[in-house]
């Protein structure tokens, strides 16, 4: 099971690093630009929020990927790999919602795969086979 929490904890890492990254260093505008892809608009949501909301999400993304992976790689502090993730929950939430009032179901479906492997996290790191230190 550490196998497994490890390889999800590792892969929200990466997904929510890249993504806060995106949204801290790209311009509101850039950032929507780069959400287009073979004319999809991925970025769309981002007409809803001020680019100051944009970077904050950002900011909170970038914590949520450190904290899941160097706290015990470091050997301080473990408690915060389920609590960055369920931050990840908390903002899973929030983007489901966003993407259900803007009809963007498919958007919505990739939320709720992020949410639910948070969650996991969150009871395995809690529950199943916290962290001893």
């Amino acid at each position: 099971m550490n196998t497994i929490l490890w390889a999800a904890a590792i892969v929200l890492a990466a997904v929510f690093f890249t993504s806060g990254t995106l949204k801290v260093a790209l311009s509101k505008e850039k950032l929507r630009a780069a959400g287009r892809i073979r004319g999809r608009d991925g970025a769309a949501w981002t007409e809803e929020f001020s680019p100051v909301a944009i970077k904050a999400i950002g900011v909170l993304e970038l914590l949520a990927a450190i904290g899941l992976v160097a706290p015990p790689l470091v050997g301080i502090a473990p408690v915060l790999v389920p609590l960055a993730a369920l931050g990840l929950v908390v903002i899973m939430v929030g983007a489901a919602v966003t993407h259900l009032r803007r009809k963007e179901h498919p958007h919505v479906v990739i939320n709720l795969a992020y949410l639910a492997l948070a969650a996991v996290v969150v009871w395995g790191r809690l529950a199943v086979e916290p962290f001893t230190a």
